[in-house]
């Protein structure tokens, strides 16, 4: 018998790719002999996180459409017709038996040709207000899988099941106490976990200059700051970290799964991965959404979250004056932020990769 081929469309951001990655994962863990091949665009993250986890992938050659007029926009036509053709030509040479979507601008092509071709195509969506590809996928779709239930109404009815965001499976696998001490920090003093994403956030990290000292020693906390790249150097030299002992301000945080375990709130994005793996960690949080992403997507993943009751919701242009007391607030107040903790597990879905990838397999399965 012919092997499962699948093929997943996912790039631009890590809220696209990191669950695609984890779905991948699960498929292999499930069949270890299916085939698996990643489509992509070399100038984004997913042309190197991609092969670091070990699977191949093709480029595409496609990005956004701009809303307000600038030059590139005139090459998109010609990227468009390109992309198209270069599915096409993936497609079939590859023959998979399911193509899974999950998101971000190479999505569209693949997705787009496969629908034509009669390929099963599987959308996996990460937000509660659906990204615009997964959007225009959706009539071609056998099956759409949604992080959120909101998502729902934007999708057609019959198709779609609230299955949650795949995320990595040991971010759960620390230990609180060895965690704290990989940081060097106390286990008697509260720890305040920030985050920007991977690229950093100007607000945040602007805010946290501001705040720095009222929350390290009017508030003792111990804090680690993941403040991205582009913002370090000029951080570490503005910011006093030689007399901040218990602050620990870092460009990229590569042992996320110590960094959860040592935290007791969380200030983040509301980005869809970062809700789900607070979901899955149960982590109280402070979420600050982007006001620079497509369709507000990011305070509709912050409502949603909380609304159950497990984040509250700051708005970009109010946290640095807010901030501190904020953050006093929810760290004196340990019934709340255990009634956070179990809110934030309660909406977590720690098999939704599981699931997902049994689902395609399934549809794959009946395609041989």
């Amino acid at each position: 018998m012919d092997k499962i081929r699948i093929l997943l469309a996912a790039g631009g951001t890590g809220g696209h790719v990191y669950p695609a990655i984890a779905i991948a994962d699960a498929l292999k863990e499930e069949d270890p002999d299916t085939e698996i091949l990643f489509v992509g665009t070399r100038d984004h993250m997913e042309w190197k996180a991609v092969p670091n986890a070990g699977y191949d992938i093709r480029n595409v050659w496609i990005s956004g459409f701009h809303r307000r007029f600038t030059i590139k926009n005139l090459v998109f036509p010609l990227k468009l017709v390109v992309s198209l053709f270069q599915s096409l030509r993936i497609l079939s040479a590859y023959k998979p038996q399911v193509v899974v979507s999950c998101g971000g601008y190479v999505a569209g092509p693949i997705g787009w040709v496969a629908g034509k071709m009669g390929i099963p195509l599987v959308i996996q969506e990460q937000n509660s207000f659906p990204g615009v590809t997964n959007r225009l996928l959706a009539k071609f779709a056998s099956k759409i899988f949604t992080a959120f239930r909101e998502a729902d109404k934007f999708l057609p009815a019959d198709k779609t099941y609230v299955s949650g965001n795949p995320t990595r499976a040991s971010l759960n696998d620390a230990d609180r106490d060895a965690a704290l001490r990989s940081f060097g920090f106390d286990e008697k003093k509260p720890v305040l976990l920030v985050m920007g994403g991977s690229g950093g956030a100007k607000t945040i990290n602007d805010a946290m200059k501001a705040n720095i000292e009222s929350l390290h020693d009017e508030i003792g906390l111990q804090i680690i700051w993941q403040c991205g790249s582009r913002y370090y150097d000029t951080l570490s030299t503005d910011v006093d970290t030689e007399n901040l002992k218990n602050l620990r301000l870092t460009a990229y945080l590569d042992n996320m799964t110590e960094a959860y375990a040592a935290a007791d709130l969380v200030i983040s994005r509301a980005g869809a991965s970062s809700c789900s793996e607070l979901m899955l960690t149960g982590k109280p949080s402070i979420l600050i959404p982007s006001p620079n992403v497509a369709g507000d997507h990011q305070t509709q993943n912050a409502k949603a979250m909380a609304d159950a009751g497990a984040s509250l919701l700051l708005e970009d242009h109010k946290m640095k004056e807010t901030v501190t007391e904020l953050v006093e607030q929810l760290i004196r107040d340990q019934q709340n932020l255990m009634r956070m903790n179990q809110a934030a597990l309660n909406l977590a879905k720690p098999d939704a990769a599981k699931l997902i990838a049994k689902e395609i397999l399934e549809i794959a399965t009946e395609k041989l």
